[in-house]
This record gives structure tokens, C-alpha cells and sequence, in this order.
């Protein structure tokens, strides 16, 4: 099953997929999807990192997201990924993005069926801001939004977390 948590920045959708994702079957791990490029942000990567129990492996997959959930699914356990808004940036970096994301999707699928371990998996909700000044940050938000929906049609279980507090958008 495949659970997704939209929000803003700072929303508290990471606090509350841990939650779900410590509520999930074992085993569990963790991707770990950012790199931290600038001392704040560094910060914010550690006090996730002490927010989360020790016993927890964190695995970070890069750009090789899709291949590390396609062997987590046949091991079994769950499946926490935080968060897809820096694997995309990761990968329109490198030009990788539409192949990746085919990959990703492909996998996810997967994730989606009854029998499947849980997936959990956090991003950023890209239409909450304002509209973009320049060519290249509207172009990776519009890849953003296209992916948010994509893994939401494949979702169980669809949250936006304003404020802390998670809406169900999609699911039980």
C-alpha cells in the first residue's frame, strides 16, 4: 500500500509520516533523499535525524530510488521515503528526471497492489506558492505536480499536512 503526505514547507508532513511509518509492519527503512548543499539545511537533515528511532537503518539511494524500492518490495517490511521533492531535484540535475520518474512509477505500481508492503512517502505540494519568476523553477515545479499526481493515482491513502494537521484527501 502506498501512503502519500503532500505539504508545504515546514508543514509537519515528515513528523507525521513518521508516525504512520512507525504504525507500519516490519521491518522498516528509511530513503533518506536529502543532500544537504548549505549549513542550514545540513541542520534541518540532523534534527530529522535525531527526530527518528536509532534502530531504523537510513539507506540514501540518490538517484537510484527506484532500483533500492524495488528490492525493498522483495524483501518485504515497509518503506519510508523522505522525500521525492529533492529525488526529482536530484535527478533533473543530472537530465535523468522523465526516465526516472518512468522507473519510479513503474515500481510504485507495484507498491499499489493488495499484497504489497507499505510505501510511505513524503514530497512537497507544489502548487502552494506563488508562480515562479524564472523558466527553470516553474519548469521543475510543473515536474513536480506531474509526479504528485502520478503517485497519487497509484496512493491508497492521499494526506496534505497544513499545520501540522494532516487532511485525507484520498482513502479510509
Amino acid at each position: 500500500m502506498i501512503r502519500l503526505l503532500l505539504g508545504g514547507d515546514k508543514s509537519g508532513k515528515s513528523a507525521h509520516a513518521l508516525e504512520l511509518f512507525l504504525a507500519a509492519p516490519p521491518p522498516r527503512r528509511m530513503a533518506a533523499m536529502g543532500r544537504a548543499l548549505d549549513f542550514e539545511f545540513r541542520a534541518q537533515i540532523e534534527a530529522h535525524r535525531w527526530g527518528r528511532p536509532p534502530e531504523i537503518p537510513v539507506t540514501e539511494p540518490g538517484l537510484e530510488l527506484p532500483r533500492f524500492l524495488a528490492g525493498e518490495r522483495s524483501q518485504g517490511g515497509s518503506i519510508l521515503v523522505d522525500s521525492l521533492d529533492f529525488w526529482i531535484f536530484a535527478c533533473a540535475g543530472e537530465g535523468v528526471a522523465d526516465d526516472k520518474v518512468r522507473e519510479l512509477l513503474d515500481v510504485l505500481a507495484a507498491y499499489a497492489a493488495p499484497d504489497a508492503p507499505e510505501a510511505v512517502l513524503v514530497s512537497v505540494e507544489a502548487g502552494l506558492g506563488p508562480l515562479a519568476a524564472d523558466a527553470a523553477s516553474r519548469a521543475f515545479l510543473r515536474r513536480l505536480a506531474a509526479l504528485n499526481q502520478s503517485v497519487a493515482s497509484l496512493a491508497a491513502d492521499v494526506r496534505l499536512v497544513v499545520a501540522g494537521l494532516p487532511v485525507r484527501l484520498k482513502g479510509a
